[in-house]
């Protein structure tokens, strides 16, 4: 039976008289490649930010890796990836060394010195995602998928066991989307880490994914990918909200 590492027990939350969360249940397992569905406004965000212990629920419980939240100390255990386009001024004058190494301050601290092997991290990360080379470039001179990758070397460099990504492909030429999920389906695949995907774009990327949660306030449905191919039109429409288009 596979490890469970991140585990909601009947989570609630609510922005001051605006109910967003409601009675959530959801575990995800080691290895798994979950895709996170629901409309705008649907508590996609908010969720994940209560996993990534930024928001408290206001009923509720959070185990992380058999750890309930309040306890949890080894944070640099989740990465994650935000939305590029929102997070980050492409102004910023850092190089991709610089950006990379930044994600080093989760397990180290934030004023405590560097590892001795951090150039060895640094150039392992950018290579476990096609960046190698890149090192000294400015992080604004690259194309949005480029910066994206390089936020997840920026993730994976204190070796995360889940990887938290919200929308990741905002900003990414269609054409290079692809590409993108192949990069996470990799790093699922061969390093075995944990995926949980923000995404609207599930008909591209559900070659790759192993289970589905879909959220509108509460979970809807959770489980195999072919359990949700298999959901019919009238379910998918009634839980979203309006037509939403079917996973082939």
């Amino acid at each position: 039976m596979t490890k469970t590492l991140i585990e909601l027990q009947h989570i609630s939350f609510a922005y001051e008289h605006t109910q967003v969360l409601q009675d959530i249940s959801l575990s995800i397992h080691e290895g798994e490649f979950v895709a996170l569905l629901g409309p705008n406004g649907s508590g996609k965000s908010t969720l994940l930010k209560i996993i990534l212990g930024l928001l408290k629920p206001d009923s509720g419980e959070v185990i992380l890796f058999d750890t309930p939240a309040k306890q949890f100390k080894e944070r640099e255990r989740i990465g994650y990836v935000s939305q590029k386009s929102n997070a980050f001024n492409s102004g910023f004058p850092a190089t991709v060394y610089e950006v990379v190494r930044s994600g080093l301050t989760k397990r180290v601290g934030l004023f405590k010195r560097l590892p001795k092997d951090t150039n060895r991290r640094i150039e392992a990360a950018l290579e476990a995602v096609g960046m190698q080379g890149f090192s000294n470039r400015t992080i604004g001179a690259l194309s949005g998928g480029q910066q994206q990758r390089v936020f997840i070397a920026r993730a994976l460099i204190s070796d995360p066991e889940v990887l938290v990504l919200d929308e990741p492909t905002v900003g990414i030429d269609h054409e290079n989307v692809q590409a993108f999920y192949d990069l996470l389906a990799t790093l699922n695949r061969e390093r075995g880490i944990t995926m949980l995907l923000v995404t609207h774009d599930v008909d591209v990327v559900s070659n790759h994914i192993t289970h589905v949660a879909c959220l509108n306030k509460t979970i809807h449905f959770h489980g195999y990918k072919n359990e949700f191919d298999d959901m019919t039109q009238e379910a998918r429409d009634a839980w979203y909200g309006h037509a939403v288009r079917k996973v082939h």
